[in-house]
C-alpha cells in the first residue's frame, strides 16, 4: 500500500517537473517570437523611413529643376516640408556654388571664414596658408604663414603636405592646425565640388557672404522674403546683381523622414544631378551619409 502511493507520489512529481519544463519552453518561444516580431517592426520601420527620405531626397531633385520657375525649390537652404505616404519629410538644399572650395578659393577668403566661425585671426592666417600648401606642388611656403612638409615632421606628423587637390572636405583634417573642433564649426561650408574661387551669393550661408565682405543680414533676408511661387523675379543686390533662381546642378541635401510612430530617418547626400551616363539614373551620389533615430 505505502508502495503504490509512494510510487503516485513519485508520477505526480515527474508530471508537474514536465508541465513546469513544458511551460518554461513555451514562454521561451512566446518570448522569441515577441522578440522577433519587436525586430521585424523595428526593421520595416527603418526601411519606410530610409526610402521616404530618399522619396524627398530624389523630388527636391525634381523640384529644384521644375520648368514652372513658380513651382521651384531654392537651393539656399530653406526648409521644405512634404508629405510621402504616412511620413513626415522635411527637405532643405544648399547648392554646391554657394560654399567655399578648398581647391579654388584664395587664402583671405578662406582665412575670412575661419574668423567667421571663431578662430582667432592669426590662427586663420596660418590655417588658411596651411590649406593653401596642401593643396599647391611646391615646396614654398605662404607670405600670411603655412604648413609644408618640414612643418609636419616638426610636428611629429608621419606625413607632409599633399601637393595636390583636396579630393574630399574631410581630408581638411589631416592640415596641420585644423582641429576637431574648428572642422565641426567650418565643414558646412566647404566644398570640393564647386570649382570656384567665389562662392554664388544666391545660395551662400551667412558666415560665406560675411566672409566674402557682403551684407549677409540683408541679403538673407532679401531671400526669404522672396518665394517664386509668387511668379515675381527674383530679388537683386545693392550692386543690382540678381539673385539665382535656379541651382546649378551639385547639390547638398539634407531629407528628414519621421512616421507616426516616431522612427525617423535622417539622409544627407551631395548629388550632381545626371546619372553620369547610368542608363535610368536621375542623379549620381559624390557622398551619402544615412542615419536613423529610433522613436
Amino acid at each position: 500500500m505505502n508502495g503504490n502511493r509512494t510510487s503516485r507520489g513519485v508520477a505526480l512529481l515527474l508530471v508537474l517537473w514536465l508541465v513546469a519544463l513544458f511551460a518554461a519552453l513555451v514562454g521561451g518561444f512566446a518570448r522569441t517570437a515577441q522578440m522577433e516580431r519587436l525586430q521585424g517592426s523595428v526593421l520595416r520601420d527603418s526601411v519606410v523611413a530610409g526610402e521616404a527620405a530618399r522619396a524627398g531626397l530624389e523630388y527636391a531633385l525634381v523640384r529644384v529643376a521644375a520648368s514652372d520657375r513658380r513651382l521651384r525649390w531654392l537651393p539656399d537652404g530653406r526648409d521644405y516640408p512634404w508629405h510621402f505616404g504616412d511620413a513626415d519629410v522635411s527637405v532643405r538644399i544648399v547648392d554646391e556654388m554657394g560654399k567655399v572650395d578648398l581647391n579654388a578659393a584664395d587664402p583671405p577668403l578662406l582665412a575670412a571664414l575661419f574668423r567667421q566661425v571663431g578662430v582667432a585671426p592669426g590662427d586663420a592666417d596660418r590655417l588658411a596658408g596651411a590649406i593653401a600648401d596642401w593643396r599647391d606642388p611646391d615646396s614654398l611656403i605662404q607670405v600670411s604663414g603655412g604648413a609644408e612638409d618640414d612643418d609636419y615632421a616638426a610636428a611629429g606628423r608621419p606625413y607632409g603636405a599633399k601637393d595636390a587637390p583636396f579630393e574630399s572636405i574631410a581630408e581638411v583634417e589631416q592640415v596641420l592646425g585644423m582641429t576637431p573642433a574648428i572642422y565641426a564649426k567650418v565643414e558646412p561650408f566647404l566644398t570640393v565640388f564647386s570649382g570656384n574661387g567665389t562662392p554664388d551669393a544666391s545660395y551662400a550661408a551667412p558666415e560665406v557672404l560675411a566672409a566674402m565682405g557682403l551684407d549677409a543680414a540683408g541679403i538673407v533676408a532679401r531671400r526669404r522674403q522672396w518665394d517664386p511661387a509668387s511668379g515675381q523675379p527674383p530679388p537683386v543686390l545693392a550692386d543690382g546683381q540678381p539673385l539665382s533662381d535656379g541651382g546649378t546642378g551639385t547639390y547638398s541635401i539634407w531629407s528628414r523622414a519621421r512616421l507616426r510612430n516616431g522612427r525617423e530617418t535622417v539622409l544627407h547626400a551631395i548629388v550632381r544631378s545626371g546619372g553620369n551616363g547610368l542608363p535610368g539614373s536621375a542623379y549620381t551620389a559624390l557622398q551619402w551619409e544615412e542615419g536613423t533615430s529610433p522613436q
